[in-house]
């Protein structure tokens, strides 16, 4: 689990072969009608008793083939029937895949897959054997918040409810010495995993407050690297927003800094301090829309995943290896499947229904509040982060 912390020992064992590559490289680190009695004589017969039942029923099938895919309000204190609807973002691999499939077995949930390669999220969906009946593939590329409004603008067009959001895709550049940029000309691991987010989570938040289901969730996967409280967290480069001013000059590398803190470009660094910001819009959400709303907002840390695609930009003999040091060293490792369980256990458990969370795991797979450290909790950098957001996306 102690993620970053694991790079020191990974680059000693490369000894002197690789010593210019590993200098810079750091590791960064789940009945349509109501029952109402037919008003019925004594005199009707028991021959148009039938024929009026008969006719409710042809009523209750056109109703049932015609209603649309959004029903009604449930009852209070009473369930819906249909299947849930889940979007995942950066679902055709790694984590999100795992957790697409581990609900969609389940029978009770249809997952949109936000992916930004149309093609690769339908081959992977079919690989892991999901039925087609329980998902959908929809173009969504983080990296262009024109791509965030018109993912946004076709779900809204599909029809389909909105039950609960997951914020899973990320980008990670650990060994990049120069900045790379999204199409609004924002660095990339900022404006993809903590911008991009924020916009989807604020455009469709309305959709999610006009669900009937009952457990609304909106879920950012955090990291223990944006956590300073732990070991891995305080492994340099740490993570560090300081006083914002390169996130409030847009991060664009022209008339500020590349990095939020305004220092100098750290891939591993963005990646830490984007993974600060998503925790912090979390807490953010939460402290002005659940009582508001009822929506449950969360974030997780689920686990070293060390065989996850979001190391493919890491020197090759640290994905060579890291997973056995996590397997046999650290004892820290969590495959692809038992972390996608994880995820759709905070999107689906009824105990997992509390606000403002930071959620985990022990060796025994039970889950337990997360503690955030002083920086990835701090009100105030929270709301300071959501309001220079909010401009960056326009949405002030």
């Amino acid at each position: 689990m102690a993620l970053q912390a694991t790079s020191f020992s990974v680059q000693n064992l490369a000894g002197k072969t690789n010593a210019t590559n590993l200098k810079d490289s750091t590791l960064f680190g789940v009945p349509l009608l109501d029952n109402r009695k037919l008003d019925i004589t004594s005199s009707v017969s028991k021959s148009k008793m039938e024929f009026t039942r008969t006719k409710v029923f042809k009523a209750q099938a056109v109703a049932t083939t015609s209603a649309p895919a959004v029903t009604r309000a449930a009852p209070e204190g009473k369930k819906t029937l249909r299947k849930g609807s889940v979007i995942i973002t950066g679902a055709s691999s790694g984590l999100g895949l795992a957790t697409a499939k581990a609900l969609a077995e389940t029978g009770k949930w249809h997952v949109i897959m936000a992916c930004r390669d149309f093609l690769k999220a339908e081959r992977a969906a079919k690989s892991a054997g999901i039925s087609k009946e329980n998902y959908t593939v929809m173009h969504l590329d983080l990296a262009s918040l024109d791509s965030v409004r018109q993912f946004v603008a076709n779900f809204k067009q599909s029809g389909r409810p909105l039950d609960v959001l997951v914020c899973n895709a990320a980008v990670y550049q650990p060994t990049a010495k120069e900045p790379t940029f999204t199409a609004d000309g924002i660095e990339l691991s900022v404006g993809t995993n903590h911008l991009g987010h924020f916009l989807l989570s604020r455009l469709l938040l309305d959709d999610m407050k006009q669900s009937d289901y009952p457990s609304k969730r909106l879920i950012i996967v955090g990291s223990i690297t944006g956590n300073t409280n732990t070991l891995a967290g305080n492994v340099p480069p740490k993570a560090n927003l300081g006083d914002m001013r390169g996130l409030a000059g847009g991060l664009n590398g022209l008339n500020s800094s590349t990095m939020i803190d305004g220092g100098d470009f750290d891939g591993a660094k963005a990646y830490k301090d984007s993974k600060i910001c998503n925790m912090l819009t979390m807490q953010e959400f939460h402290r002005r829309y659940h009582g508001e709303t009822g929506i449950t907002f969360a974030s997780l840390y689920p686990g070293c995943i060390a065989t996850t695609g979001l190391f493919r930009e890491h020197i090759p003999l640290f994905r060579m290896l890291f997973p056995p040091f996590q397997k046999f060293i650290t004892k820290g490792f969590v495959s692809e499947d038992e972390s996608g369980k994880g995820l759709a256990q905070v999107v689906s458990d009824p105990s997992l229904t509390k606000s403002g969370v930071y959620w985990s795991w022990n060796k025994d797979s039970s889950s337990f509040e997360n503690q955030l450290s002083e920086e990835a909790s701090d009100l105030s950098k929270a709301r300071k982060v959501w309001e220079i957001s909010e401009k960056l996306v326009g949405l002030a």
